[in-house]
């Protein structure tokens, strides 16, 4: 267990930059506020358990807020503006506002991270074509798996999950991500199927990842941050089990092979 001295951060909408081996230089716009709010609590979340697991969709920070936070960063000097922050983006009923605000004002390119669970309002398809980059979690293939890892607010329909994710493939004009953490070795039939509904979706690339970082006892808002060691955190966390990188290289690769599609997998750290 990481111990240290906690302090809690003061919330402000907009944070970082932040580095991610994705996306590089990235600055984070958090649309949900101090109160963590999901529709997953997932078991390696670096936020910590979820406070608020949801899937309604309500005006959580105002746009205007925002864009006034945002204002004080230029001039923005990232690779992307992302929407992330304290749970699922997709949430927040001014998704599209939030979009076309950041564009208007900084001309960055924007990402939104989600867990793909509001995919079958079509509206929230509609706002998320605003972005240029949209990442979607899929961390299994099965619905034991995605209960076991992501503890969502009530049982996934994944059939109609992936249909959703689908349907929005066909509609979006930008760059589609999809981020899927490891955490366990997977059986030859789940990586068949997962390879199946990879060729259906065909997104622009895809992620695979490991816990690499502890997750917080309790909700932690400065769990939005990058921290210079993850043995030296600002709040007790736990260490979370990751596979070996070689389990994350086999997988990219037969993936790859077996779908055309880029695959991307953390740096070794030497």
């Amino acid at each position: 267990m990481t111990t240290a001295t906690i302090s809690t951060p003061q919330f402000t909408p907009v944070y970082g930059p932040v580095w991610s081996w994705r996306y590089g230089k990235s600055l984070g716009i958090d649309p949900i506020g101090e109160i963590s709010t999901c529709s997953f609590n997932c078991v390696y979340c670096q936020l910590g358990e979820i406070k608020l697991k949801t899937q309604q969709r309500q005006i959580y920070v105002p746009t205007e807020q925002i864009l006034q936070a945002l204002a004080q960063f230029a001039p923005w000097d990232v690779d992307v503006i992302t929407l992330s922050g304290s749970g699922e983006p997709t949430l927040a009923a001014n998704l599209g506002e939030i979009l076309i605000g950041i564009k208007t004002l900084t001309q960055c390119p924007t990402l939104v991270l989600t867990n793909g669970t509001t995919l079958s309002d079509s509206q929230v398809r509609e706002q998320l074509t605003l972005a240029d980059r949209v990442s979607v979690k899929l961390d299994g293939i099965s619905t034991a798996q995605l209960q076991r890892v992501n503890q969502p607010v009530r049982e996934i329909n994944l059939t109609q999950l992936l249909l959703d994710l689908q349907e929005f493939r066909r509609i979006f004009p930008g760059e589609l991500g999809i981020q899927t953490m490891i955490l366990s070795p997977w059986s030859l039939s789940d990586r068949q199927e997962y390879q199946r509904w990879i060729k259906a979706i065909s997104p622009t690339e895809i992620q695979l990842n490991t816990p690499t970082r502890p997750k917080p006892l309790k909700h932690e808002l400065a769990g939005r941050e990058n921290h210079p060691s993850p043995e030296n955190l600002p709040y007790q966390a736990r260490k979370l089990k990751s596979v070996q990188p070689s389990i994350l290289q086999d997988f990219a690769q037969e993936i790859q092979a077996q779908t055309g599609i880029p695959v991307r997998y953390p740096p070794v750290s030497n």
